[in-house]
């Protein structure tokens, strides 16, 4: 069974550190030194003693308000911020370096009615061209297993540079894929660069 805490005006005080130490304590709790100051004897003790003692105090006063300020700020930062924003997927840039025959990937889920905005561009070698398609998930399991020919939600006549605005006529899983239409045969590796943004129906936002 746990002992009753001290009433309070009954802690004395460790004349060393300062702490507060039990009634009937012979040593202070925390920093061992002999002969605490009894309950009611602070005010009796000697000056760099009460000068501890008040100094201690005033630290402990004051830690416990920086946390308490602390942990509110953090708080009402938290909520003024909102939920953390995770970037989309399908908003990014970046350049692929694509094996003659290869191709490389950007997918992603789209709400029915937003679209995906951005450009694609070779290069290295200049002007070669890059062949574009946007599958939705069923399309582009069709694509990757060879399975019969898979249609498409979009495609471009390849180019060496072009825009993509594709809007989702439904919900779904799409993949951006953008290929090295060159023969494996060729040996022609081609570096582009792809830039894609995902914008909300304007409609829904109170656009035209």
């Amino acid at each position: 069974m746990t002992a009753p805490a001290p009433a309070p005006g009954t802690w004395g005080a460790c004349s060393f550190c300062g702490v507060a130490v039990p009634a009937g304590a012979t040593k202070c709790p925390i920093c061992g030194a002999d002969r605490p100051v009894p309950a009611g004897g602070i005010s009796g003790a000697a000056r760099p003693v009460r000068r501890r003692i008040r100094l201690t105090a005033t630290l402990r006063t004051g830690i416990v308000a920086a946390v308490a300020i602390g942990l509110a700020y953090t708080l009402i930062a938290a909520v003024l911020a909102g939920p953390p924003v995770v970037p989309d997927p399908l908003t990014t840039a970046g350049s692929y370096s694509l094996a003659p025959g290869n191709f490389t990937v950007i997918w992603g889920n789209i709400t029915g009615g937003d679209y995906i905005q951005g450009n694609y561009s070779s290069m290295s070698p200049p002007g070669m061209d890059i062949a574009v398609a946007i599958y939705n998930q069923s399309e582009y399991s069709w694509f990757v297993n060879g399975t019969g020919t898979p249609g498409t939600q979009w495609n471009n006549t390849p180019a060496w540079q072009g825009e993509v605005i594709f809007a989702a006529p439904y919900t779904d899983t799409y993949f951006f894929v953008f290929s090295n239409p060159l023969p494996v045969t060729s040996g022609i590796t081609v570096e582009i660069y792809v830039a894609t943004t995902y914008e909300s129906d304007v409609a829904e936002d109170g656009g035209i």
